[in-house]
């Protein structure tokens, strides 16, 4: 018996170091079909060191928007390199009274530095409770995954911030644009929200919503 299971034990290690060692990495294509898992790999041929650098999070987003508030994604496909390494970043400029509305990641969870300012940031658990915290320049706060969480500019200046995300791409869905940005009637936004018809039909106004 003890001899199966070292040899279970074996062939599992193996399997492991066998798996991992298949290929170092996969940096996305694009213009490749797509997966749960990932975008397909591009030929190892046309990999360069480019496609594992990303500059683009030095420079500050546009914050001239409803949100007041700007995201700059470093993710799987602009971001090829990150592509299956379960990693990526992005950049927050939050103007002052910029948000980043309540919103979730399906894919991942999010670790965020503040850099600049200060930020009002939380989460809401799976039971409804709320944590909620006041971060000032050098402060950290984590976000787990599929969580509603959100970001607001609470100081009086700018504030920046860069976050990681557990996954090469961790997807994005903002709630109030999912319910007031898209053609859902407003009679069925209306009995799953508890909101009033003319509530509804402003904030589709807003948003861009229609029906």
């Amino acid at each position: 018996m003890k001899m199966i299971i070292h040899i279970f034990f074996i062939i599992s290690l193996l399997s492991s170091i066998s798996f991992a060692s298949v290929q170092d990495f996969c940096v996305a294509d694009p213009k490749g079909p797509q997966s749960p898992s990932g975008y397909s790999c591009k030929d190892p041929e046309q990999v360069t060191e480019n496609d594992f650098a990303f500059s683009g999070l030095a420079k500050a987003g546009n914050t001239s928007n409803i949100i007041k508030a700007a995201v700059t994604p470093a993710t799987a496909p602009g971001f090829a390199g990150t592509n299956g390494l379960g990693v990526s970043l992005a950049r927050l400029d939050l103007a002052g009274g910029g948000v980043i509305p309540l919103h979730t990641h399906p894919g991942a969870s999010e670790a965020l530095v503040v850099i600049q300012g200060t930020i009002c940031a939380g989460f809401i658990s799976s039971a409804n409770k709320v944590y909620l915290k006041t971060l000032n320049r050098g402060d950290s706060m984590v976000f787990p995954q599929g969580l509603l969480h959100f970001q607001l500019n609470s100081g009086k200046g700018p504030a920046l911030a860069f976050v990681a995300f557990g996954s090469s791409f961790p997807g994005l869905q903002i709630l109030p644009f999912a319910l007031f940005a898209n053609d859902l009637p407003s009679e069925l936004v209306e009995a799953t929200t508890f909101l009033s018809d003319e509530e509804v039909k402003k904030l589709k106004g807003v948003l861009g919503g229609t029906n």
